[in-house]
């Protein structure tokens, strides 16, 4: 740690886990495909990677260990405020790039007209999701709790988690942290038990699924971090990019997926996060983890609008399955490099923007 303008670590960065990183862009492409598939093919049964859902319960599995490994050192050098603001702009940014996209993409999609039956809301619409506040309005699509950027839900849980992390989580001591887990865990169980599965928390009908979710997986992963459970082995990024595939691959059964899902999400995903922590990163796949873990927050914040545009062409044209599916990989191929022209040309230098702000603003030592 350093100081920067009387910030202590304001500016000091710690080794990121390269492997962890490439998990996440994997697990973000197949949320990408999933959401294709799912209005492709409805029945989850029938869907190859219908599990594809847990990806978000990965996502926060390994926020809370990120963020543990981050800020359990940092967060009271720097301050609390200064930890907001720091995650802000890591966040928000893609935040409101996604509910400009919503909006656009909802007033101009050419097989469908149901904004003008939502053109009173629209500017709450767009606002509510720029500013994270949940606004189940659309009945006819779900009833999302963000409309315009479906995935901003898990975003908000995220945001949750964090501010419990400032004021709570950063000061509790490892049993108290064992005991919040095991009853996140039962809650999961209940959830579960309760919905028949754990794909809930998106909509207005569903939001307590999100927090069982978030409140399970942030606190495994941190648990992870502080148990020290870094399995070293000589697997490599494809190995465990492969053991997390299988997850999204594992058959949608309704008898088994309230006893199943919980079970991989309470114990198999801590392991691949000790997993991946600890494997072996080769130079042949350095420059792959790179890329996926740069692409993965901007292709699951900026896709989903164009999934309404192909709902709407489904529901308008009622193509047959073989002519979806090369709608689907020419979409998700080019959704891909579209995420990445969104990271390179607004959203890494809005950040960039912000973090100097911050770093410039912040008060000299021994000043007023």
């Amino acid at each position: 740690m350093y100081e920067q303008n009387g910030v202590p670590g304001l500016n000091a960065t710690k080794q990121h886990f390269k492997i962890l990183d490439g998990l996440r862009g994997l697990a973000a492409v197949a949320v990408v495909i999933f959401h294709f598939m799912e209005i492709a093919i409805p029945d989850y049964s029938n869907n190859f990677i219908a599990h594809a859902f847990l990806a978000v319960d990965f996502f926060f599995c390994l926020s809370g260990f990120v963020i543990a490994y981050a800020y359990d050192q940092k967060l009271l050098k720097i301050g609390v405020w200064n930890f907001f603001k720091l995650r802000l702009i890591r966040l928000h940014p893609l935040v409101v790039i996604g509910a400009v996209i919503g909006i656009i993409a909802f007033i101009f999609d050419p097989f469908s007209d149901l904004y003008l039956q939502y053109s009173g809301n629209l500017v709450t619409m767009f606002f509510t999701a720029s500013l994270m506040i949940p606004y189940p309005v659309v009945p006819e699509r779900y009833f999302n709790l963000f409309h315009l950027n479906p995935p901003t839900w898990s975003l908000f849980w995220e945001y949750v988690a964090n501010i419990f992390y400032a004021f709570i989580l950063i000061r509790i001591r490892n049993k108290v942290l064992w005991i919040l887990t095991i009853i996140a865990g039962a809650a999961l169980f209940y959830e579960a038990q309760r919905s028949g599965n754990l794909s809930g928390g998106w909509g207005g009908d569903n939001i307590f699924g999100g927090f069982a979710r978030v409140f399970y997986s942030f606190l495994a992963g941190m648990l992870v971090y502080r148990s020290k459970w870094i399995i070293n082995s000589r697997l490599t990024f494809p190995v465990v990019g492969i053991l997390l595939a299988i997850v999204f691959l594992v058959p949608f059964v309704k008898e088994w997926n309230p006893i199943v899902e919980p079970l991989i999400v309470i114990f198999y995903f801590p392991f691949l996060i000790a997993l991946g922590a600890g494997a072996r990163l080769t130079a042949s796949s350095t420059r792959l983890c790179n890329f996926s873990g740069e692409i993965s927050y901007p292709l699951y914040m900026v896709h989903y609008p164009f999934i309404w545009i192909f709902f709407s062409w489904i529901e308008k044209n009622k193509p047959s399955m073989s002519e979806m599916i090369p709608v689907i990989i020419i979409g998700v191929i080019l959704l891909i490099a579209f995420a990445y022209l969104v990271m390179i040309f607004i959203d890494i230098p809005v950040r960039n923007r912000l973090k100097g702000l911050l770093i410039k603003g912040a008060p000299v030592k021994g000043g007023s």
